[in-house]
């Protein structure tokens, strides 16, 4: 492998998780409006998990790592799956999926939030935090259409819920970017996955009302495109591109996703799609760029000072 080739392939799989991650929030809530939410989710992870580690054990012929990897990626099989994917999944009972996406792009924010408490080498420099800022922003002018929302309780819990899912998804990608930079990042990927959707059962057990439970085509449909494209392709790559790109620019992917989520929503649904929701598209992009651009430069000032000591 050529070392651009080996270079490209972390953002080609950046590129993989901010489109198909943005579909999911719809083929999510399609799902759990029929079918108990938690259960859902958790069907959807623990046979995307078996069926990507199943090939990984089999076709691709890897072992399985020791016990301490096993345990590291329960634990962020909990945090990014069980609280993240779970937590979401049951919000969008009562929030919309184009909501649910805007509100998880502020992953990035918990994300700095964390490293800054934790990580003096993490510690984002000015661009950075403009650029965060800015691309937050977007995302708060898109949020303003929908804020007479708040007047519905189950709305608001589905809020709150998604908030703590994304603090859940923050802590357990900063978990996995520290634990899991000498594992295969695809077989921890299905790891996470089965315990992550082994972790919800017990959960659906006490929350789920199974009388609910039924096998329309909707659900079927939006569980196959959810277990392979959702989770066995976007989750992989997820794993692929936080163990080789910064933990910032990784998670960069979630104001992508309100974005694809806003789009699809407009031109499946018809949802709204208005001047505001564009100008709204455009700040976020512009954010993202200067996030970006403030990497390059910091990477930039560390090489100079590196090869020029005092």
């Amino acid at each position: 492998m050529t070392e651009n080739r080996k270079n490209l392939l972390p953002y080609l799989a950046l590129a993989v998780v901010c489109i198909a991650w943005g579909t999911t929030y719809l083929a999510l809530r399609i799902g759990v409006l029929e079918f108990p939410a938690f259960l859902f989710s958790g069907l959807r992870q623990l046979i995307a998990g078996i069926l990507l580690t199943g090939v990984l054990l089999t076709v691709g012929k890897l072992k399985l790592p020791s016990k301490s990897v096993i345990i590291n990626q329960a634990i962020g099989g909990f945090f990014m799956i069980t609280m993240g994917n779970g937590l979401v999944g049951w919000a969008e009972i009562h929030v919309s999926s184009g909501v649910a996406a805007i509100i998880c792009s502020m992953v990035p924010i918990w994300v700095i939030l964390i490293n800054l408490l934790i990580a003096k080498e993490e510690k984002p420099t000015f661009p950075i935090i403009m650029g965060m800022a800015i691309g937050l922003s977007g995302i708060i002018l898109i949020f303003g259409e929908n804020i007479t929302d708040f007047t519905n309780a189950g709305y608001t819990l589905g809020i709150i819920m998604i908030f703590i899912a994304n603090l859940g998804w923050a802590g357990g990608s900063i978990w996995m970017k520290r634990k899991n930079q000498h594992s295969d990042p695809f077989l921890n990927a299905g790891l996470q996955m089965v315990f992550g959707g082994l972790f919800l059962m017990p959960v659906s057990l006490v929350f789920d009302n199974y009388e609910t439970i039924q096998w329309s085509n909707n659900v079927i449909y939006s569980l196959v495109y959810l277990i392979l494209v959702g989770s066995v392709a976007a989750y992989a790559c997820y794993s692929y591109a936080i163990k080789n790109l910064p933990i910032t620019i990784v998670t960069l992917y979630a104001y992508i996703n309100p974005i694809v989520a806003i789009v699809l929503g407009w031109l499946v649904l018809g949802e709204k799609l208005n001047l505001r929701i564009v100008i709204a598209i455009g700040v976020t992009l512009a954010g993202i760029y200067i996030v970006n651009r403030g990497y390059q430069l910091r990477n930039l000032w560390r090489s100079q000072f590196s090869t020029n000591p005092e």
